[in-house]
């Protein structure tokens, strides 16, 4: 496969997983906030800013917006186009990839992708976010449902559709991973004990961000307890959102594109992530909080950033930054446009 078309089909599948991981994530605040009455300001700034952070996006948050509220940050992951990981702006990047390659897709899965992309930018989805945020959110989520379930039953499962599993799952353990680090780090009230309310409520919040609630109550029938959540998000082999089992397929499908033998390595993205595929299999509740749930996550999220280099140097002959400088390009095109 031309590497371009690689490279496309990996970014286009990214930036889908992308734009769903953040319309959950501001859904269920936004929900949560229902359930913690009588926040000062400060609070309700507390309770934003850490997932501008979580995001590596607050420099430019704070450029373009006084105060950190839901308004504001809610406008910012979901409409901001100079935002370049807003859901508007990650829903244009997979269909400007999706469009370079046309050919290597179903008919419907670039007619899912397009929709998706009118809808963010149609008044249409402004009415219905302003009258119900979360009917809005839960829209962009069954879009990127439908875009995945499109793309597995009507597209042949050969390299293509590998690439397309790489860009997914890569992206959803660095969500996955981010999620756990911003509630464990950041979300506890000073004067709130662990195992309190507010911290509880916070642990199911986490739960409902990786569409894990239910699932983690048939394994653990008890109480939501903060390491077993961890232990839930990070070492289930079961769940599709989990860390490991997002590793067990990124690693499967890297194995399926060299032809490599599961358990050896043909390539530095294929030794990566069987690293780090052990590295989760083999740790237990001990081992992730013993030296900080925060050191061990760090951990991941910089052993996926090896991983994602890794695959861009083996097989793609167009950088990240160079597709996103033409988009961004794109984007501006047509904000000048609707200005005229």
């Amino acid at each position: 496969m031309l590497s371009r078309v690689a490279d496309s089909l990996f970014w286009m599948s990214r930036y889908i997983e992308r734009a769903e991981n953040n319309a959950r994530m501001i859904d269920v605040n936004l929900q949560m906030m229902l359930d913690i009455e009588g926040s000062s300001k400060e609070a309700i700034a507390m309770h934003w800013l850490p997932i501008i952070n979580t995001l590596e996006d607050s420099e430019l948050f704070h450029s373009l917006y006084a105060i950190p509220d839901g308004d504001s940050v809610a406008e910012f992951i979901t409409f901001e186009r100079k935002n370049p990981n807003s859901i508007c702006s990650c829903l244009a990047y997979a269909r400007e990839n999706a469009r370079t390659v046309r050919e290597q897709l179903s008919s419907e899965i670039w007619e899912q992708i397009n929709k998706l992309y009118l809808f963010i930018r149609s008044e249409e989805a402004r009415q219905i976010y302003r009258s119900s945020p979360s009917e809005f959110y839960s829209l962009i989520v069954e879009g990127s449902y439908l875009f995945q379930g499109i793309t597995d039953t009507t597209m042949s499962h050969g390299e293509g559709w590998d690439f397309i599993q790489l860009g997914k799952f890569i992206e959803r353990a660095d969500r996955t991973s981010r999620i756990l680090d911003l509630k464990y780090h950041i979300l506890l009230p000073q004067d709130e004990e662990v195992g309190g309310n507010v911290d509880t409520i916070q642990w199911m919040a986490v739960l409902r961000s990786c569409s894990a609630y239910e699932a983690y109550r048939k394994v653990y029938v008890d109480q939501v307890h903060p390491w077993k959540v961890a232990e839930f998000l990070i070492t289930n082999e079961r769940f599709p959102r989990s860390i490991r089992f997002c590793i067990d397929s990124l690693d499967s499908a890297l194995h399926r594109i060299s032809g490599t033998v599961d358990a050896h390595y043909g390539n530095e993205a294929e030794r990566l992530s069987g690293r780090l595929r052990s590295h989760i299999i083999y740790s237990n509740t001990t081992e992730i909080f013993s030296p900080g749930l925060h050191h061990y996550l760090d951990n991941i999220q910089l052993r996926l950033n090896e991983i994602s280099n890794a695959i861009s140097e083996l097989y793609s002959s167009n950088p990240y930054p160079d597709m996103e400088t033409q988009i961004q390009a794109f984007l501006a095109s047509q904000i000048q446009t609707q200005a005229g």
